[in-house]
């Protein structure tokens, strides 16, 4: 009898797919995903482009104010028009049309792209030659709106979206930008020689999907919605008491961070201890999410732990050796929920 048990992915899993390991050459594709899960709560299943053109064209001007720079391509006649909406030159209805014309050409076709193949799952249909000249929303995205990860996935896409935009607006080599973590504010920042400190987004946010919403150690679900029951704490884990010892790896680099719940981070959880053996492979697995997911967290995690897979594992065995000569008490949940990642 086999030991092994197939996994099926559920819907969230396929959406959080698309938003951090689709292809990334504009940004389109993130203000498609805002749109479709507003639209998702609104239950109709047939929205025109004209529809759909008013809360995508919104968050893409609202990110242009944020960073000029949305694609790899040079220029963009619909960007243009976005910025002359921001600049008070276009008007809205303008905006729309354009909207309609040229922001839905290739987006449409290539959301579900995912490393050269289209996911199984699909959250919309295109309609644009029928008579609706729109998409149909599928069962799939109204299934994925009830379910209770739904609160974390448009704070996910924005967490993607303004690290994948920092790096197109930064015009920098891939090996002179890293990411890192600001305690005190609870933020991923970015620094380079060009830039001192420009602050990107929040750390729940970015990493939350790359641990499928769930706790890192007991693998409830948690949430990255400031003011929620059950909001995750950013944990190290290696515990931060040790970087007084001046570590060998930055104790507050991404490789280090994870989310957890507050019962297994605060009252009789881990503490300053440091997890069991078998959550460094957890640990591992989850960094080659984040490499998987490409610039600029690849970069960070590469240069913070190793360009092969080899190296980053002796990294982090040797972290967690350092470690435990100095933590020999060993932490674990009293309980977990089935495996997510």
């Amino acid at each position: 009898m086999t030991i092994f048990q197939d996994y099926k992915p559920t819907k969230d899993n396929y959406w959080r797919s698309i938003i951090l390991f689709g292809r990334n050459v504009a940004s389109y594709k993130f203000a498609l995903g805002h749109a479709l899960l507003k639209m998702a709560t609104n239950g109709n299943e047939i929205v025109t482009l004209e529809e759909l053109a008013v809360p995508f064209s919104q968050h893409i001007c609202r990110h242009l104010r944020l960073a000029d720079k949305q694609g790899t391509s040079k220029s963009s006649t619909f960007l243009k028009t976005c910025r002359k909406f921001n600049s008070g030159t276009t008007r809205k209805d303008e905006l729309i049309d354009a909207t309609k014309k040229l922001g839905f050409v290739n987006v449409i076709d290539a959301f579900h792209i995912v490393q050269g193949n289209e996911t199984s799952v699909r959250f919309f249909t295109d309609e644009r030659r029928g008579q609706e000249n729109g998409i149909r929303l599928t069962q799939d995205l109204f299934s994925l709106a009830q379910q209770s990860q739904m609160q974390n996935l448009n704070a996910e896409v924005e967490a993607r979206w303004r690290l994948v935009e920092t790096a197109w607006e930064m015009k920098l080599p891939k090996h002179v930008l890293t990411v890192k973590y600001q305690r005190d504010e609870q933020v991923l920042i970015a620094n380079s020689r060009a830039f001192d400190r420009k602050v990107i987004t929040g750390c729940r946010g970015a990493l939350n999907g790359y641990q499928k919403g769930k706790c890192f150690y007991c693998n409830r679900d948690i949430s990255v919605v400031a003011h929620s029951n059950n909001l995750a704490d950013v944990d190290h884990f290696i515990p931060h008491l040790l970087e007084k010892y001046q570590p060998l790896g930055n104790l507050d680099g991404v490789w280090n961070l994870v989310l957890a719940c507050r019962p297994c981070n605060r009252a009789g959880g881990k503490f300053d201890k440091l997890p069991v053996i078998a959550y460094l492979e957890q640990l591992a697995k989850r960094n080659n999410f984040l490499i998987n997911s490409h610039h600029p967290l690849r970069e960070t995690l590469i240069s913070q732990t190793g360009n092969s897979e080899q190296e980053r594992n002796q990294f982090l065995q040797g972290m967690y050796h350092w470690a435990k000569a100095k933590l020999p008490h060993s932490w674990q949940p009293s309980d977990r929920d089935e495996e997510a990642f």
